[in-house]
């Protein structure tokens, strides 16, 4: 699992690949200004959005602002779920950066005197789901509102670090772009609150600042860490020549690098991530991911036990004359299939179908050959004369800390109150009281791998606050136990998909949470701790990935982990099935994308697709695999991220076997024969993006949609297209999308025109099959939408976030809308409710009221005031409300109160309606009749209660 170094030969050929541009920032500025311009003039700026959670497994953490006199109340800065703030020790949070441009968070620091918050916008943890940010965000107001401050072009800021004496001199750590080099990056300064920015430190075009940290107790001085790395969508590069530690000792406005030649630290190309951890100004510590190849150890005892390299060199006859029992036990205990054991493997090496070699090639995923020696990992050293000489602290390696993920952790922070305990962190958590000599692992029961955040209060040794990718811990005994905080919804979905049980359940898999599964109508309530059971439940674990599930048992579900690692489950208790189809011997192995396509047939349950760099087709749940396509991708790139993958797959349910394909380097492929043949679709399309979807239509045998996304170029222009022929030709419909990045489109099961869209900023509907996009807003913050899908008996959205878990709309009336009535009045059909004689009352004296709501949603053509009238079957009036609609989509929350005068035309000879607790009167049994009025147009629709 340790990360490996490329070949020479490799790195050249990555510099022949050409570069896509990155979208300026002035590009992605005006497309969040016409998006908010969009929201303000949308007709479906009133259709609410409901989170449904859920919470429990949280999401990623990237930094906290604590109070210092007040260590109950602090900020949580979440990767892609926006900055959250509490008040009472994390029992509950509330969301602070809803009305900002973007929920993508680096960092946060907060001036406790004044209130004001800063916010380093861009995750800077260099991730598949890492998303750029929009520069510095300013607020004066707790969050109600916010103001950009700058550095738009940055993308990713790592620190921001204000001058406690002066809270207008601000200094800022900037990564600058992930996939593409940029200026924008370095150290900058402001001495007027951020009115204006001096660029104090640049490397060059590649390198950014990964942090900045001062000395407690003298602001003047402070390190900053420098991290040269090169991701692309197949490779990632995370140690540079440009890696280096720069000290300041004038808060910032110059710099001199320390980490020279005879400074005792490593230096150059192996130099990766870094973190310091200033204790005053002789003594601070450092960790880097050193990315040098460690020497070579001296070589294992010999065991009997065959290895896969065994065979790189074997010749057939010692293949032939080895034992079969040792074979076998190869065999099993490296995965192969079970047609491949001792008797059938040595035909097939007599008869020269395969070679001893090809043992080892069917162990090797694609990128395997490029690996060669381990790299050092983490190391921590220590400097006590300021920066100019640093010792290693300890001995040896430490292993498992970092694994192969240098690129995602890097922090080192030093107890304010003890300058011999430091604590570090990668996936467990470690502590050490001996300046780094020696250190023991923190990470406890309820506690979740992956740390990004930590921090230690200066006032009560012990009391730690730790972010990861799970969440929020706190503890009070300096890590041997934790209390989790999560009742945030930040969970980052991948993919979410439902059922069609009668009260149907949502299903998804986020990153690094698993894959869970809970009700549609979930609402956050802290009392499922009395009942000891989350109304969601965990169903299988790694990084949750996409889902399908049986249409004729919902127990039945396929779904996995990345890579292409998927299970048949059985919830009824049945242990898992693994279904990853293997390739032949002697094969090239498949190659699977992080976030592996698998679907369904509509045609048949039974039958299964999955996409590796090949289509595969299952005709018995996943027990068996036929490969029904060639390579449907550019064949790969060297490097150390799976690539040349497939990323969707669709089928028509017009017809079985009309399938498409779309890789990850930008191909879209269809085959009208089940396989047979393929023909590529997508040379018209720009070169070498995502193809992040591929839908058939539901309506148009021919008709077909394809998303295209950018975003591994930090291209973040939206790519949408809509073909009428099988992809013979394609029509351009982004039409007026703000700019973002296009992850899902997905069609409307009832009204063909009707389309909804989800981007890395927020999710949009079309009215006219994409010649122009609304966008929903109503309860929905600025967020990346991954996935969505439709339950099309509830009539309902629901969208899986990368930041904020999951939300539900109703669509109902969105689906009687079209270009022939968008100058009428439309209602929506009205929910049956049923009738409760504790409406308007109490279930105990401390307890509050209860009432009914039905929410009645119309469309309006243009604003105006509405008149909503209730009456009975016989044409009498019941109730009269009024509201200011808007044009587009209105709705309104009737509690079915009735005045005192109204309720006697509902009473019976013999049954009198009752008032209630609250003083109201409420609609009894029957059926009503409501009306809408706006502007003299008028419709009626049905009402039952029960």
């Amino acid at each position: 699992m340790k990360k490996l170094f490329l070949s020479a030969c490799c790195l050249i050929s990555f510099l022949s690949f050409s570069q896509q541009p990155a979208t300026p920032a002035t590009a992605v500025q005006t497309g969040l200004k016409q998006k908010t311009e969009f929201a303000q003039a949308s007709p479906v700026k009133n259709l609410p959005f409901k989170s449904i959670g859920p919470s429990i497994m949280s999401g990623r953490v990237v930094d906290f602002a604590v109070n210092p006199n007040n260590p109950i109340e602090f900020y949580v800065g979440y990767a892609s779920g926006g900055l959250w703030h509490t008040n009472n020790n994390g029992t509950s949070f509330t969301p602070v950066m809803d009305s900002s441009p973007t929920q993508n968070v680096g960092c946060v620091a907060v001036d406790w005197k004044s209130g004001t918050i800063w916010v380093g916008t861009g995750e800077v943890n260099a991730s598949r789901s890492s998303y750029a940010g929009i520069g510095l965000l300013k607020s004066d107001d707790k969050g109600k509102t916010w103001q950009n401050m700058g550095l738009t072009d940055s993308h990713h800021i790592s620190s921001i670090l204000i001058n406690p004496t002066n809270p207008n001199e601000v200094i800022v750590g900037a990564v600058g772009h992930l996939y593409s080099n940029n200026d924008e990056r370095g150290v900058f300064k402001t001495t007027d609150g951020g009115k204006t920015w001096n660029k104090t430190l640049f490397i060059n075009d590649e390198t950014g600042i990964i942090e900045i940290s001062a000395n407690p107790k003298n602001f003047n001085t402070m390190y900053a860490t420098a991290w040269d790395k090169d991701r692309k969508a197949w490779n990632f590069d995370g140690s540079g020549e440009g890696s280096g530690v720069y000290k300041s000792t004038d808060a910032g406005s110059t710099w001199a690098k320390v980490s020279t030649e005879n400074s005792g630290l490593p230096i150059g190309k192996g130099m990766g991530r870094m973190g310091t951890a200033v204790v005053d100004d002789n003594t601070v510590y450092l960790i880097v991911d050193n990315q040098f190849h460690r020497k070579e150890e001296a070589k294992k005892e010999e065991t009997d036990m065959l290895t896969k390299d065994d065979f790189k060199k074997m010749d057939v006859a010692a293949f032939l004359a080895l034992d079969d029992k040792k074979l076998n036990q190869f065999l099993k205990m490296n995965g192969f299939q079970e047609k491949y054991r001792s008797e059938n493997v040595k035909q097939m090496v007599r008869v020269g179908t395969v070679k001893p070699e090809d043992l080892a090639k069917y162990l090797e995923d694609a990128n395997s050959a490029l690996f060669d020696t381990p790299v050092i990992g983490a190391e921590v050293y220590k400097s006590t004369d300021g920066g100019k000489t640093w010792k290693k602290t300890h001995d040896g390696f430490l292993d498992d800390l970092y694994y192969s993920y240098g690129y995602y952790f890097g922090k080192i922070h030093v107890d304010p109150s003890d300058a011999n305990k430091i604590y570090v962190y990668g996936v467990p958590i470690l502590k050490s009281a001996d300046g780094g000599k020696t250190f023991e692992s923190i990470s406890a029961d309820n506690v979740h791998a992956d740390h990004h955040a930590l921090w230690i209060n200066p006032k009560m040794s012990g009391h730690l606050i730790d972010g990861n990718d799970g969440g929020v811990n706190i503890s009070y005994d300096d890590g041997k136990t934790w209390i989790k905080n999560n009742t945030p919804a930040v969970g980052q979905f991948y993919a979410v998909n439902i059922d069609h049980e009668k009260n149907y359940n949502v299903y998804g898999g986020l990153q690094d949470n698993g894959v869970w599964v809970g009700p549609h109508d979930y609402e956050a309530n802290p009392g499922w701790l009395q009942e000891g059971k989350y109304p969601y439940e965990f169903i299988f674990g790694g990084d949750g990935m996409q889902v399908q599930i049986d249409s004729r048992n919902s127990n039945i579900v396929y779904t996995g982990f990345q890579f292409g690692n998927y299970y048949r489950l059985d919830r009824n208790g049945a242990e898992p099935v693994y279904i990853q189809p293997k390739h032949e011997l002697g094969d090239s192995p498949y190659r699977f994308n992080w976030q592996t396509p698998i679907l369904l047939s509509s045609h048949n349950q039974d039958i299964l697709y999955l996409g590796g760099n090949k289509l595969m087709r299952s005709m018995n749940q996943g027990n068996d695999w036929t490969a029904i396509s060639e390579d449907l991708t550019q064949g790969g790139k060297p490097g150390n991220v799976a690539y040349g993958t497939l990323a969707a797959i669709s089928e028509s349910p017009f017809q079985f076997g009309l399938l498409y394909t779309g890789s990850d380097d930008g191909l879209v492929y269809v085959s009208k024969d089940g396989g047979g043949n393929w023909t590529k679709i997508s040379d018209s399309f720009p070169k070498d993006l995502w193809v992040s979807r591929v839908i058939a239509s539901s309506h148009k045998k021919e008709r077909v949609y394809v998303t295209l996304n950018g975003y591994r170029w930090d291209d973040f222009k939206p790519y949408v297209y809509v073909s009428e022929n099988y992809g013979a030709t394609w029509k351009d419909i982004s039409s007026n999308l703000p700019t973002s990045s296009v992850n899902v489109i997905k069609e409307d099961p009832v009204n063909e025109n009707l389309l909804y869209l989800g981007t890395d900023n927020g999710a949009y509907v079309s009215f006219n099959r994409g010649e122009s996009w609304e966008v929903f807003s109503k309860e929905l913050p600025n967020v990346a939408v991954h996935d969505l899908v439709i339950q099309p008996e509830a009539k309902h959205l629901v969208l899986g976030t990368h930041g904020r878990s999951l939300y539900v709309a109703d669509i109902a009336l969105l689906q009687k809308l079209n270009e022939t009535n968008k100058n009428d009045l439309v209602i929506s059909d009205l929910e049956t409710i049923n009738f409760s004689p504790r409406w308007g009352s109490k279930w105990s004296t401390w307890g509050e009221v209860y009432e009914p709501k039905l929410k009645i949603q119309f469309y309006a053509p243009q604003s105006g005031k509405a008149t909503i009238t209730i009456k009975t079957e016989e044409a009498k009036e019941l109730q009269t409300l009024t509201t200011d609609a808007t044009k587009g989509v209105n709705e309104l929350n009737y509690d079915l109160s009735i005045p005192e005068k109204a309720s006697k035309l509902l009473a019976k000879e013999d049954a009198k309606v009752k008032q209630s607790e609250n003083g109201k009167y409420y609609l009894q049994k029957g059926k009503y009749k409501v009306t809408v009025s706006v502007n003299g147009k008028s419709l009626t629709s049905e009402l039952e209660v029960k």
